[in-house]
């Protein structure tokens, strides 16, 4: 019988609402890899003195950076900020700052911002999504 490797801290992070579809791909090339980089993403994110909201605001302004300018982690950050109860005001307000470093921020992370804080007041409304 072999014995089948398991990988805990992928298996935890796909259980939550914050799972970067591009992993799935990582997972298939090098499992080991991903859960390695799992692990060590997860330690700020489970531990620690901030809000969870705090922490989604942080990674708005990581993705949404000029040097980053990473789309699919802005949408799900602000999905994960609202779902923390942040406002849309908030996040604005963090995109906004982030664009200090270059205006890119705000054209990139602005419209982001619209259509998911649309879509949640939507499901908060029961018209879904």
């Amino acid at each position: 019988m072999t014995d089948k490797k398991t990988y805990p801290a992928t298996e935890a992070q796909r259980q939550t609402a914050d799972w970067n579809p591009m992993w799935d791909m990582l997972e298939e090339m090098d499992p080991d890899y991903l859960e390695a980089f799992l692990a060590f993403r997860s330690v700020p994110q489970t531990q620690g003195p901030l809000p969870q909201k705090v922490k989604e605001f942080i990674f708005i302004a990581i993705n949404a950076a000029t040097t980053h300018l990473w789309a699919p982690g802005v949408r799900r950050h602000i999905q994960n900020a609202l779902r923390e109860g942040a406002t849309k005001e908030e996040i604005l307000e963090v995109i906004q700052l982030t664009s200090i470093m270059g205006i890119h921020s705000i054209a990139l992370a602005a419209p982001i911002l619209a259509e998911e804080s649309a879509a949640w007041e939507a499901s908060q409304t029961g018209e879904g999504r």
